[in-house]
């Protein structure tokens, strides 16, 4: 039976998927990207074929997406973080949709029709609000780890905003906020809500939502008053963090479905 594999290397995370010739997702990973997106790469498609009981040589093919697909000198072909995020969702979700992915460094917000068609898109990649940067900016300034935010957030008593898009002034509003000695855990609530109205400003979102990425798997609550702005119900497919890598996977089976070979993958355009 065939199987495939996806890399997706993120600036912060590299993210890998293991998949059958059904789709059916057999292992996933993500490791930090570091210095060497080569070695990342290779480490977390070994922590997927770990978890998934294989081995390199059970593959069929490798694809690879990201920042970093480039380095991924293993890999047989290669797609577009556009590409490979549409189709995972829609791998999973009917469309016509709306899909948020949240990453470490950009944004995207990705349209697709009723036969999952990619029909437009919409990046955040000059500005670190509205990513995961600006979260771990926020740790940073009150001395905590980013990953335990979400819960610092539920403990909180009133509903704040931080007036500014941008990180570094938010940042400013946040260390004024603590002198005044406001809770933290109403200033992480205030951060979340910052976040989403950065993302919520860059398209009109139509049809069915779908929210993916590190900050997605990580930070429930984004996707919660993303819901409450919206006024609509927020998908979150499976394994939202590796919904990348998955499309990467996805795409290597759909190539040797159609016959090509194993070193042919194109780039779609972005």
């Amino acid at each position: 039976m065939s199987r495939f594999g996806g890399v997706d290397c993120g600036s912060w995370f590299t993210k890998a998927a293991v998949i059958d010739a059904s789709g059916n997702l057999l292992g996933r990973a993500a490791v930090r990207t570091g210095a060497d997106i080569r070695s990342a790469a290779r480490r977390a498609l070994d922590e997927a074929l770990a978890a998934s009981g294989l081995s390199d040589g059970d593959l069929s093919s490798v694809w690879a997406t990201g920042f970093g697909r480039d380095n991924v000198d293993f890999a047989d072909g290669r797609r577009t973080e556009l590409d490979c995020h549409a189709r995972g969702v829609a791998h999973y979700v009917q469309g016509p949709l709306t899909i948020v992915d949240i990453g470490g460094q950009d944004t995207k917000v990705i349209r697709l029709d009723e036969k999952g068609r990619r029909v437009s898109h919409k990046m955040n990649r000059k500005c670190a609000a509205g990513t995961g940067s600006f979260l771990d900016e926020i740790a940073l300034r009150l001395e905590v780890d980013v990953g335990e935010l979400d819960g610092i957030a539920r403990e909180y008593r009133e509903d704040l905003e931080l007036g500014s898009f941008c990180t570094v002034f938010a940042a400013t509003e946040l260390l004024a906020a603590i002198r005044r000695g406001t809770p933290p855990a109403d200033l992480v609530r205030a951060a979340y809500r910052s976040l989403v109205k950065r993302v919520l400003a860059m398209d009109v979102f139509r049809g069915e939502v779908v929210a993916t990425g590190g900050v997605v798997a990580h930070h429930p609550m984004v996707v919660e008053l993303m819901e409450e702005s919206l006024g609509v119900r927020v998908t979150v497919p499976p394994h939202p963090q590796e919904m990348g890598a998955f499309g990467a996977a996805l795409a290597a089976r759909a190539a040797a479905q159609a016959g090509a070979p194993a070193r042919a993958g194109r780039e779609d355009e972005e």
